[in-house]
């Protein structure tokens, strides 16, 4: 089986896969590592760009048929049997990548693009089975919990579970309208 789990930067992906897999006995594989061995990823400044069309045709080509946890925020869209997408409250990432030292820009699009659910509704134009989990507020430990029950339940897709509207007020700050 294939997992994938996706989510904005800052919501916990690499921490929750890594257990994740560990849980469950299968191999963790970071998608950033595999496009930079494979070249089908080029680092761009402090990003890696990836090509997801030879990413997905490498996740067929080097997974299928094996149990793996595939970790990234483009994971989506590789082949995969499930998709979790991991969110979090838009402050809680935008001081998540404020550490990681990301310029405003780039915390500025990842803050939107979580307000907005820009990862959720790729991975629903890509995928038959997609899973929503709220992180906030919760321990890895936690999520994994929940991650384990729904995979368990066979659950097909649970979405619509985070509303980040209300939130607009309290990330107006990190978002860069009407230009830089």
């Amino acid at each position: 089986m294939i997992i994938s789990v996706s989510g904005t930067p800052g919501v916990g992906k690499t921490t929750v896969s890594k257990l994740l897999s560990e849980r469950l006995g299968y191999e963790y594989v970071s998608v950033k590592e595999l496009a930079l061995s494979k070249g089908i990823g080029e680092r761009v400044s402090d990003e890696i760009e990836i090509d997801v069309d030879e990413l997905a045709r490498v996740v067929r080509e080097e997974f299928s048929g094996r149990n793996v946890v595939l970790d990234g925020h483009l994971s989506h869209f590789a082949p995969a049997d499930v998709v979790i997408v991991l969110r979090a409250h838009p402050k809680l990432i935008a001081e998540r990548l404020k550490v990681r030292g990301y310029h405003k820009k780039k915390l500025a699009e990842n803050v939107e693009a979580e307000l907005v659910d820009v990862i959720l509704v790729e991975a629903l134009e890509e995928n038959e089975r997609v899973l929503e989990v709220d992180t906030t507020g919760k321990t890895p430990e936690e999520v994994v919990e929940e991650i384990l029950t729904l995979l368990k339940s066979g659950a097909k897709k649970r979405v619509g579970i985070v509303d980040w509207s209300e939130a607009y007020d309290e990330v107006v700050q990190y978002l860069m309208l009407g230009g830089d």
